[in-house]
């Protein structure tokens, strides 16, 4: 019987990856995203990132109270920069009504459009060439 198991610190945490998980079922993981979104993902993707240094550790090095407390405190940050970066897009999407929020993800998808034809007419040349 196929199972399917999400581990995190706090149930918030396994809530956003039960949340990525089933849009990743339904087709929905390539729609755009918000940037609280990306900012939270990038949080937990770096949570990640400090479980696995922790856990790659020899075991008397990985259970040790300083590679502990190190670990707890990366998640601190990690929670805190997340918090005050949400929280400063908030407060620029309330006083603008979200106007520059809707404008950098706007230049942002250009921006790729851009690159991706220059890629493609520098490819052309390549071919022709």
């Amino acid at each position: 019987m196929p199972s399917v198991t999400f581990e995190g610190e706090t149930h918030g945490e396994i809530v956003v990856k039960v949340r990525r998980w089933l849009a990743s079922v339904d087709g929905q993981e390539d729609a755009g995203i918000s940037a609280a979104e990306a900012v939270t993902q990038g949080a937990e993707l770096t949570k990640d990132a400090l479980r696995i240094i922790a856990s790659a550790a020899p075991e008397p090095v990985a259970q040790s109270d300083l590679v502990k407390g190190l670990t707890n405190m990366g998640y601190k940050a990690t929670d805190a920069t997340r918090s005050a970066v949400i929280s400063g897009l908030d407060s620029i999407e309330e006083m603008t009504g979200g106007g520059v929020v809707q404008q950098a993800t706007d230049v942002g998808r250009k921006v790729v459009w851009s690159m991706n034809s220059t890629i493609a007419k520098q490819l052309l040349r390549s071919l022709r060439g």
